[in-house]
């Protein structure tokens, strides 16, 4: 198929069609909103350790917390919505992981537990937590044959 159409009507069809990138103010929204999760985990630790825990056992408690804040937040609709402001901002690995684990589940859990939660709570957690053991297996493997 041929359009009958110059260069010159191309290019304004395109430009009219097409919006400027903001990819500046986009990345600077990611960063302060990623950093800003990664200070509330800093804050977590520090509160943790305060209260008496190991930081060990501080570290495992702000990564409960932080998990359990993401879930909240996507139950309440409030983590899409910080997501389509920040961006990639967002996608701090613990909080941004545990949105997407829980997302599927609750946008589905009206379809039952077993069809709905239990099917899609595995979307994406499935393949991950598959090839993380995976993985686990055989590096556990190649450590023990090779010394």
């Amino acid at each position: 198929m041929k359009l009958d159409m110059t260069y010159e009507q191309y290019e304004k069809l395109y430009k009219g069609a097409s919006k400027n990138s903001a990819c500046l103010k986009n990345a600077v929204k990611a960063f302060v909103v990623g950093g800003g999760i990664c200070l509330l985990g800093q804050a977590l630790l520090e509160l943790w350790q305060y209260a008496g825990l190991t930081e060990k056992a501080a570290g495992t408690a702000v990564s409960v917390s932080l998990i359990g804040l993401s879930v909240l937040l996507t139950a309440l609709g409030l983590y899409s919505r910080l997501a389509k402001h920040a961006g990639a901002g967002t996608l701090v690995p613990i909080t941004g992981f545990a949105n997407a684990v829980a997302a599927p589940a609750i946008e589905y859990r009206p379809e039952g537990l077993v069809t709905g939660l239990g099917a899609k709570l595995f979307t994406v957690a499935g393949p991950v937590i598959l090839y993380g053991a995976l993985v686990s297996v055989i590096i556990g493997a190649v450590s023990y044959f090779a010394g």
